[in-house]
């Protein structure tokens, strides 16, 4: 055994194959978000799914995700990495063989909801084993060639996607699920045959009563907003509203829990850093408002202008590309002058695209590529500009023995935030296409959902229209989030050490 591999668990030969099967599992955790959003209208005009079950398909997966990420870390820590990331990839991989298989709507959201528990074991695992298995020497190559390579499966997943939907029928997106079994068993494979098993770590006990509180807490609170999509439905308003109120108060319950438990999930003193917390609130309006972009305007250019799943899988293309390309140089950037400004900068980016897509919408200037792309890519350009010293403000503000616990907290707070808002703006986005419908509203299908038979020429204007202002107000208001983004990152989050100490003589 050489030096170089006496420093971790795993021998220089085999950490190749350590990579390729984190490369491979991050793949599916990375498409399958990116991808179902493409294929939702498919997935409702298959199943026969509301809004409401739309919703669904994609916060079942982003609940149980959520709720625990972090648990599905320290498991990795308890039992050993090589274990949990199998067991996470398995468990990842048979839900979306099940997904593929749902009959209905209601079991594709239960099986979302088993397949985002598979992805909590499985996303911080594919990392966290690349950390371990390669010394420090290599660690930081490795990890780009892994970043390059998900960033490159991320951009080209929802470019097949879309070309697979335009190019059959709309059951073609169980497919699109079942894709993930064969990459699955590949990964794993190289995992049990190629990979020794390193030691598990302490025995921390797993927060389990908090990921539950957690997951039940979050869960009503997208409950009760959902369910004011479907006013119609009979479900009263307070109903809604009680699930809303006790979806608050389990978070609460969540909260004083994590402070009174011996090992919780959630350091909550990492909070009592201002720029942690400030950093993160920065996180959560951003990540809403992309989520929430990124969720409904598929369904508004596929449903309601009628551009094929082809093109439509473009969208995230400048996204994927633009951070894959700048991340590194806008890092060092970060470095020099501090997080503060590129974060602001790129969060106001972002809002002018969103702004402009409300714009484009209200004009009903439904072309694609002159309108449409080109805010796009002004937005992938302002992610860019975010992601790696979002990045920085969160972990360099915190101890060295801290930062692992404060990016699994970052990390959380992004996916918790997409969870709500794509909740929320299913009620603006129900409310306004019904109030732009008019008496017209009941007699043609709600936003997302191409009618199955030719409509007359006026309602189907009228249907158009509806969407194209429901969805202005969604990138209205999400524009508006980014700003707040923008707001919270100048207040709170830290410049260059310079300016830190200038700021201290000036105090």
């Amino acid at each position: 055994m050489t030096a170089s591999s006496a420093l971790t668990f795993c021998p220089s030969q085999s950490r190749p194959y350590v990579l390729a099967s984190a490369i491979l599992a991050s793949s599916m955790g990375f498409i399958d978000g990116s991808v179902v959003s493409i294929a939702m209208p498919a997935i409702r005009a298959d199943l026969g799914a509301s809004l409401a079950d739309a919703q669904w398909i994609s916060n079942a997966y982003a609940l149980t995700l959520s709720a625990l990420i972090l648990t599905g870390g320290a498991a990795g820590d308890r039992f050993g990495l090589r274990l949990t990331f199998i067991a996470g990839i398995v468990f990842f991989a048979a839900a979306s063989v099940a997904c593929a298989l749902a009959p209905n709507a209601v079991l594709l959201i239960a099986f979302r909801a088993v397949q985002g528990i598979g992805a909590a074991i499985m996303v911080p695992c594919s990392l966290a084993i690349i950390a371990k298995a390669y010394p420090k020497a290599q660690r930081g190559r490795a990890i780009g060639i892994w970043a390059a390579a998900s960033a490159m499966t991320t951009a080209l997943g929802p470019v097949l996607g879309g070309f697979a939907l335009a190019a059959f029928d709309d059951s073609i997106w169980r497919a699109i699920f079942a894709i993930n079994l064969p990459l699955g068993a590949v990964a794993v494979w190289l995992l049990a045959t190629q990979v020794p098993a390193d030691p598990p770590g302490g025995q921390k006990a797993l927060d389990i009563n908090g990921a539950v509180l957690a997951a039940i807490g979050f869960g009503l609170l997208a409950y009760g907003l959902t369910v004011l999509t479907e006013r119609g439905n009979g479900t009263s308003l307070s109903w809604s509203l009680m699930a809303i109120v006790a979806g608050l108060a389990i978070i609460a319950a969540f909260i004083a829990w994590e402070r009174r438990a011996s090992e919780p999930m959630v350091d909550l003193g990492l909070f009592g850093n201002r720029a942690f917390s400030g950093a993160n609130v920065s996180t959560f309006f951003l990540y809403f408002a992309l989520s929430a972009i990124l969720f409904y305007l598929p369904m508004l250019l596929i449903a309601g202008w009628g551009v094929s799943p082809a093109q439509t899988g473009f969208l995230f293309l400048p996204l994927s590309v633009f951070i894959a390309l700048l991340s590194g140089s806008v890092g060092r950037l970060s470095d020099r002058i501090g997080p503060k400004l590129p974060i602001a900068v790129g969060s106001l980016i972002v809002g002018a695209a969103f702004a402009a897509l409300g714009f484009v919408a209200l004009a009903q200037y439904h072309a694609f590529w002159a309108g449409v792309f080109p805010m796009m890519v002004v937005m992938g350009l302002g992610m860019a500009l975010v992601v790696s010293p979002l990045s920085t403000a969160v972990m360099t503000v915190v101890e060295d023995n801290q930062t692992g616990a404060a990016s699994g907290i970052n990390n959380a707070v992004s996916r918790i935030a997409g969870l709500v808002a794509v909740a929320a703006m299913g009620v603006v986005t129900a409310f306004g296409y019904a109030s732009a419908l008019g008496e017209r509203a009941g007699r043609v299908p709600e936003f997302g959902v191409a009618p199955q038979t030719a409509l007359d020429a006026a309602s189907e204007a009228a249907r158009i229209a509806a969407g194209d202002s429901a969805f202005a107000t969604v990138a209205f208001l999400n524009a508006g989030f980014c700003v707040l983004s923008a707001l919270v990152a100048l207040a709170t989050v830290p410049g260059t050490a310079k300016a830190e100490k200038q700021g201290e003589v000036l105090k």
